[in-house]
């Protein structure tokens, strides 16, 4: 299936692009068939930049990971950065692609495009039926506009531009920053940090009532590849015009409470875990509804408490 392949992995320093890269090549991709350009290198923000670039490389498939992407408290701070970076860089490579005949793309979305209330768990079908979680609109916006784009340059042009919705991610090559990350690599560092210095507490935001699944980003990134290469009769057979993306999840999910419990027991750290009640919450639930992936053959490989351990090696450098 990959014979001859010219494959763009944009965002491939990335968590989700990184996976994407092994996953490829794990599943034997030449190393020199992979074509990724750093930020440096290529600013997807810049049309001319990104047209020239599929002007000189002309790929024949493009995996779509690079996104600006942080937590609650990234997304409200900068929600101006995180609207328009998101539209512009889907966009540019989206329609890039297309003028230089990519006939295959995949857009990687994000869980938060539902409403907030959703019904649980969380379909396809749920898209534009109401309202957003307000902390984090402005990205989720961006990231319906760009199964949007995929959708519309499929029925308009013919081309097999594709969407897979995540649900929360984790694993290697996560962002650990104190305040822009999202929330297990943000435990994961609160914790370790708490373990070294010997501290009796660690006060997590929030409740710990809501309820959220979490898919380590390897088993993502064999999704992603998977739902690339189906035959496209089948994926259309599976999806609709108006509804082509196609959910990505664990199966199943736990509270926050459970989860800090769970990084609590990867990390090793022994003393008590409370919750500030004070600080926002966020949606009190996200659960996917991965059926329709689950039907055409997927299911994830990796628990929860195993792919914690995992991401806390990595985080340690082991």
């Amino acid at each position: 299936m990959f014979v001859s392949e010219k494959i763009y992995v944009a965002g491939h320093r990335g968590m989700v692009g990184s996976a994407i890269v092994r996953t490829l090549l794990g599943q034997g991709v030449r190393q020199q068939d992979i074509i990724t350009r750093t930020h440096a290198e290529l600013d997807l923000c810049n049309q001319a930049a990104v047209r020239a670039f599929f002007a000189q490389e002309r790929p024949s498939q493009v995996y779509l990971a690079a996104a600006k992407v942080g937590g609650i408290h990234a997304n409200n701070t900068y929600p101006a950065d995180f609207i328009y970076d998101n539209l512009m860089m889907q966009a540019n490579v989206i329609h890039a692609a297309h003028t230089y005949g990519v006939q295959k793309l995949l857009f990687l979305g994000s869980s938060c495009i539902y409403p907030r209330l959703a019904s649980q768990p969380m379909s396809e079908s749920a898209l534009l039926t109401g309202t957003l979680e307000p902390t984090n609109e402005p990205y989720a916006i961006a990231k319906i506009a760009g199964i949007k784009l995929c959708e519309s340059y499929s029925r308009q042009h013919g081309r097999d531009y594709r969407s897979v919705m995540p649900t929360n991610l984790y694993g290697p090559g996560d962002n650990y920053h104190p305040e822009n990350s999202h929330v297990i690599p943000a435990l994961i560092r609160r914790f370790h940090e708490a373990k070294l210095s010997g501290a009796p507490e660690v006060a997590i935001w929030g409740t710990g009532t809501p309820k959220r699944e979490f898919l380590y980003v390897d088993d993502m990134a064999a999704a992603s590849v998977f739902v690339m290469n189906l035959n496209e009769a089948i994926y259309q057979a599976n999806t609709a015009p108006m509804c082509s993306h196609i959910n990505v999840g664990f199966g199943s999910d736990v509270t926050i409470a459970e989860l800090a419990h769970a990084v609590g027991t990867a990390v090793g750290y022994q003393g008590r875990i409370t919750f500030d009640a004070t600080k926002p919450d966020g949606a009190p639930r996200k659960w996917m509804d991965s059926s329709r992936l689950n039907a055409l053959g997927w299911q994830a490989t990796v628990g929860l408490q195993q792919g914690l351990t995992l991401a806390y090696q990595e985080f340690c450098g082991e």
